[in-house]
C-alpha cells in the first residue's frame, strides 16, 4: 500500500466518521470566505473541517462525538488546558464589572509586577496578539536607535507582521510569497540570515544600519531547529556591539518553560514578546523591554494617541485579568514540571519507534513541544529543513492517520505539545499511533 493509499483509505475513514462535521463545513461555506471563520481553520490534512464542540484540558470533542488527545492546543493558546476554570472564572469576574475602558484597572499593577518578576524585563505593555506586540517592538526599535533595518532568521514567522515575510533565496533576501497584497518591498527595511550561522549575522551588520535583530530563541515555524551551542552569547555580544537591539519572540517557546527560554537558557534581550498561551486561550499578548530601552522609548517624541503603536482594546480588563489567572494559577512551575516531564516521555518513545523502523526521521524536542521531522539529524537551519518540509504526502498520510485515530497534532507540521492535563496515557497513545504508522509506511517503502 502506497502512500497515496493510505491517504485515499483515511480520507474514506474521516468522511464515514464524521457526517456532521462534513455537513456542517458545508453550511460554513454558504457565508464564510475560505469556508471558515479564518482561513487557517481548513489547514488540517482532513478533508472536511473538524467542527469542535467541546474542549476539556487535553481531550477534544467534535460534533460528530469524536474524541481527541490534543496535542496541537489550539496551535499553542491552549498549552495550559482547555476550559480552565481558573481563567472562566477571571474572566467573567471582570465582564460582570466592565470588559474594557481604556482605564487601567487595581489588578493592572499586580499583573505588570508578576510579569516583570517572572520574565526579568521591568517594563510591558499588552496588546490582542503576538503580531501587535510584533509590531510595536520593531517600531519602537526603530524609533529609539534612528535605524531603518532588522534581521530576521530564513524561515521565521512572527505573526501578520509584514516586515519579516521574507526568505533567502540563493545567498540573498527575497520576498515572501506569503506576503499577499503587499505593494511595498521589505527587503529593503529587512535581511534574512540562517539560523545558527554567526558569519551571515556579521555580514547584515556591515553597513551600520540595524536597528534590531528578532527572533524566536529556537525556530518552530518552519520545523523546529534548536541553536546551537553558544549561538545565543555570540548573537548578543554581536548586537551589543553594532548598536542593535535584541528582540526574543517566545510565542510558542513559552514552552520552555515559567520564564520561556529567556529564563531558562539565561539569556537577556533587550525586547521580549509573549503571545498566545499568555492569557490561558483569551486573546492577549505582551511586550516587555529593559529599563535602558524604556528609558529611551519614554525618550521618544510622539503625539497622543497617534503613536501608530497598539489599538484601543490593548490592555483591555478582561485581558488583563486573564494574564494574571494565567501567571498565578497556570503556568506555575509544578505544571511546567509535569510538561517537560511528559515531552521527554513523549520524545524517548518517538525515537524508539523512528529506530525500531529504521526511518531516516529523527525527533526534536524544545521543552514542552516535540517534533517528528522527516530527516534523519535535526536540521541547524532552514534551508537544511526545506527537504523534509517538502515530503508534504506523507506529512498529509500521517496527519490525517493520527486524526482518525484520535489524536490532533498542529497542522503545519509534526508539531506536538504537551500540556499540564497531558496524561500518561494520551503519550502512549499517540505513540502507538505513529508506531503503527510506521509499519504500514515501512512495508510500502520495502515493496
Amino acid at each position: 500500500m502506497s502512500v497515496q493509499d493510505i491517504i485515499a483509505r483515511e480520507t474514506q475513514r474521516f468522511v464515514e466518521t464524521h457526517p456532521k462535521s462534513a455537513a456542517q463545513a458545508d453550511a460554513l461555506k454558504q457565508h464564510w470566505l475560505f469556508g471558515a471563520p479564518f482561513h487557517w481553520m481548513n489547514d488540517w490534512a482532513a478533508p472536511a473541517a473538524i467542527i469542535a464542540e467541546d474542549g476539556d484540558g487535553a481531550v477534544l470533542t467534535d460534533i460528530d462525538d469524536n474524541v481527541y488527545d490534543d496535542f496541537c492546543l489550539g496551535d499553542t493558546p491552549g498549552m495550559f488546558g482547555h476550559g480552565r476554570q481558573e481563567i472562566a472564572r477571571a474572566i467573567a469576574e471582570q465582564a460582570r464589572r466592565g470588559a474594557t475602558f481604556m482605564l487601567p484597572t487595581e489588578q493592572a499593577a499586580k499583573v505588570g509586577a508578576l510579569l516583570a518578576e517572572r520574565f526579568g524585563l521591568p517594563f510591558w505593555q499588552t496588546t490582542l496578539s503576538a503580531s501587535d506586540a510584533n509590531r510595536a517592538v520593531i517600531r519602537w526599535a526603530r524609533a529609539v536607535t534612528g535605524k531603518p533595518v532588522i534581521v530576521v532568521f530564513d524561515g521565521c514567522y512572527h505573526g501578520m507582521v509584514e516586515d519579516c515575510f521574507v526568505e533567502l533565496r540563493h545567498g540573498r533576501t527575497r520576498p515572501d510569497p506569503g506576503l499577499i497584497g503587499q505593494v511595498f518591498d521589505m527587503t529593503r527595511t529587512t535581511r534574512a540570515v540562517p539560523f545558527n550561522d554567526i558569519g551571515a549575522l556579521e555580514a547584515a551588520f556591515s553597513l551600520g544600519d540595524v536597528a534590531a535583530v528578532l527572533a524566536e530563541p529556537a525556530m518552530t515555524n518552519c520545523g523546529m531547529i534548536l541553536p546551537e551551542p553558544n549561538f545565543w552569547k555570540r548573537v548578543q555580544a554581536l548586537t551589543n556591539r553594532a548598536g542593535a537591539l535584541l528582540i526574543l519572540d517566545e510565542t510558542h517557546t513559552l514552552s520552555t518553560g515559567p520564564g520561556g527560554a529567556t529564563k531558562a537558557w539565561g539569556l537577556t534581550p533587550d525586547a521580549l514578546v509573549v503571545g498566545k498561551a499568555i492569557a490561558g486561550g483569551f486573546p492577549a499578548a505582551v511586550w516587555g523591554v529593559s529599563a535602558e530601552l524604556a528609558e529611551k522609548i519614554a525618550a521618544t517624541p510622539r503625539t497622543g494617541g497617534r503613536s501608530g503603536i497598539g489599538t484601543t482594546l490593548a490592555g483591555n480588563a478582561m485581558g488583563i485579568a486573564a494574564i494574571g489567572a494565567t501567571l498565578r494559577e497556570l503556568a506555575t512551575p509544578e505544571a511546567y514540571a509535569v510538561m517537560l516531564s511528559g515531552a521527554a516521555r513523549l520524545a524517548q518513545g518517538l525515537k524508539a519507534v523512528i529506530k525500531t523502523h529504521g526511518l531516516a526521521w529523527c525527533a526534536v524536542q524544545i521543552g514542552a513541544r516535540v517534533e517528528v521531522v522527516f530527516a534523519p539529524s535535526p536540521p541547524r537551519d532552514a534551508a537544511a529543513m526545506k527537504p523534509a518540509l517538502a515530503q508534504t504526502a506523507l506529512n498529509h498520510a500521517l496527519h490525517l492517520y493520527l486524526i482518525n485515530r484520535g489524536v490532533l497534532i498542529a497542522p503545519f507540521h509534526m508539531m506536538m505539545l504537551v500540556s499540564p492535563l497531558t496524561t500518561g496515557q494520551q503519550i502512549d497513545r499517540l505513540l502507538a499511533a505513529v508506531d503503527s504508522f510506521a509499519t504500514e509506511y515501512r512495508r510500502e517503502s520495502a515493496a
